[in-house]
């Protein structure tokens, strides 16, 4: 068992994983060089005007990132640069952004099966991700207490030292509560 393990192909039988990650990361550099994602944003915080809203927001971001993109890290890298000064207006700490981009990247990237994740479990384990969703309990139940936390602000953290200049017009979508 454990030599069949060690001779599974290595370095190049992970290299369809390896190659979705690097066309993934190059998405995510033009969406954000080319100005989408200032436009994707401003769009999103027009409907995103509280905390339990803009939370809610990362976490479909993310989620449609991993649909999107195909990878787990640019599915919390893009909703982090997307969201980061709309939560510093709001005066969010940051570890409730940090906190909404692991519940809806890292945990639903799984049930993609076409992202680097389903593709390794689905390698790995030699199971599709249709197959185990029903058993991944937690993937789809964190993202929606995450939701239920902002909506009632339990465990928001809010930073009162924020001080943030207005980027791009971002203060009019956002209430200030």
């Amino acid at each position: 068992m454990v030599n069949e393990l060690f001779n599974r192909g290595g370095l190049e039988d992970m290299f369809y994983t390896i190659s979705l990650t690097l066309v993934a990361m190059t998405f995510g550099g033009v969406l954000e060089y080319s100005g989408m994602l200032a436009a994707l944003i401003n769009v999103i915080l027009k409907f995103a005007k509280r905390t339990g809203s803009l939370i809610a927001s990362v976490i479909v971001s993310c989620i449609g990132t991993n649909f999107t993109c195909s990878e787990q890290y640019i599915s919390i890298i893009v909703p982090s640069r997307m969201f980061a000064d709309a939560f510093k207006l709001k005066k969010l700490h940051a570890k409730n952004l940090s906190r909404a981009l692991e519940d809806g990247g890292t945990l639903t990237s799984v049930f993609v099966p076409w992202n680097t994740c389903g593709v390794f479990i689905a390698t790995t384990l030699g199971v599709s991700a249709g197959t185990y969703a029903p058993f991944a309990i937690l993937n789809y139940i964190v993202p929606v207490i995450s939701i239920i936390y902002g909506y009632t602000g339990f465990k928001i953290v809010k930073d009162k030292t924020a001080k943030v200049e207005n980027p791009e017009g971002l203060e009019e979508h956002l209430e200030t509560r």
